[in-house]
């Protein structure tokens, strides 16, 4: 197994686990059966959002054997040996790399931010000097391939967003792995990263261990409540976030019901000021860039919520909750989610 620093979650097993969670969400309430939040998931006994590799995508070899050949969304890539320099291209993962120990050579960027946002300096102040030598290689919508080539990686990582398109031009500067994309397939894009760099026991861990967080705090409220809303702005654009969203998924795994103006197959629905009240629930959590926080804020509906005559409201981090779906995202909003909701 490599010897590389890895993001280790505050590992909470069996009685400790739960007994750590229902001293967060403040006393133990009565067991709650399975969540009923999705009526597709809860027929069919799967998860909105994957738990495992999507069938047929991976590699055949055991962790730390290379070379290895890895399947994945453009194809099968022959990975020669461990990847040291690697290029992410899209959302996400930056935190799956960091995760696993590893800083990139070079990343994208989001339009009008930088390369590494706050919540992932916050997480691993001591890769800092390491984050600040990454390569810039443009936006994620419109990645420079001059720029990647540059940077000489032996490993690339996009999205099927724009690896569909670019995966030739890629492939023909190094190996390349394109992932699904979408935040409602995180965790299966996150163990099809961790295989390509043969580290797909260690991300198991990790989701593991959010997993059984989620399961602890699933045990001290009712089935499905209370009901939570995602709700994001950037000013000129404005959504409710769905079930199979990354949010979505979060309340899903932590047995949370979803206000039925949110209980829709898509990842988000944009909505206008004059429909800011199809964002009402038991707790509201929003976000924003821009002047995304402003806009949902003077809404001419936003003080008529029952949320927010209850102070029932949450301004959240954007970044962390609608742009980047990895494990450090995932671990910082499922633990607001439980501090704020607890029992």
């Amino acid at each position: 197994m490599s010897s590389r620093a890895r993001f280790r979650p505050r590992r909470l097993v069996g009685v400790g686990l739960a007994a750590a969670v229902l001293a967060l969400a403040g006393c133990a309430g009565p067991a709650a059966g399975p969540s009923a939040v999705d009526a597709e998931a809860g027929s069919t006994g799967e998860w909105t959002v994957s738990r495992d590799l999507e069938p047929g995508m991976g590699s055949a070899q055991a962790d730390g054997v290379f070379p290895r050949e890895v399947t994945h969304f453009a194809g099968t890539t022959e990975i020669p040996s461990e990847p040291k320099r690697i290029a992410v291209v899209s959302t996400g993962q930056l935190d799956a790399l960091l995760s696993l120990g590893q800083v990139p050579v070079a990343a994208t960027r989001a339009e009008n931010s930088g390369l590494v946002p706050r919540y992932l300096l916050d997480a691993f102040p001591e890769r800092a000097p390491a984050l600040d030598a990454m390569s810039d290689i443009g936006q994620r919508t419109e990645p420079d391939l001059e720029a990647i080539a540059q940077a000489a990686p032996d490993l690339i990582l996009i999205n099927s967003t724009r690896g569909a398109q670019l995966y030739d031009a890629l492939a023909a500067i190094a190996p390349t792995v394109v992932t699904k994309g979408n935040g409602v397939n995180w965790k299966s894009d996150f163990l099809l990263i961790a295989d390509a760099l043969g580290d797909e026991g260690d991300a198991r861990g990790i989701l593991d261990d959010l997993q059984a967080q989620s399961a602890a705090f699933s045990q001290t409220h009712p089935a499905g409540e209370p009901a939570v809303s995602f709700l994001q702005s950037t000013g000129d654009r404005t959504r409710i976030m769905g079930v199979p969203s990354f949010a979505g998924g979060i309340a899903e795994d932590l047995g949370l019901g979803r206000p039925e103006s949110q209980r829709f197959d898509e990842t988000s629905q944009e909505i206008s000021a004059e429909q800011i009240d199809l964002a009402d629930a038991d707790h509201v959590f929003y976000g924003g860039t821009g002047q995304g926080v402003s806009f949902i804020e003077q809404a001419p509906l936003w003080q008529t919520l029952s949320a927010v005559a209850g102070q029932k409201t949450t301004t959240v981090d954007f970044d962390p909750w609608f742009m980047n779906a990895g494990p450090v995202a995932a671990r910082l909003v499922q633990n607001e989610i439980i501090r704020t909701v607890a029992f």
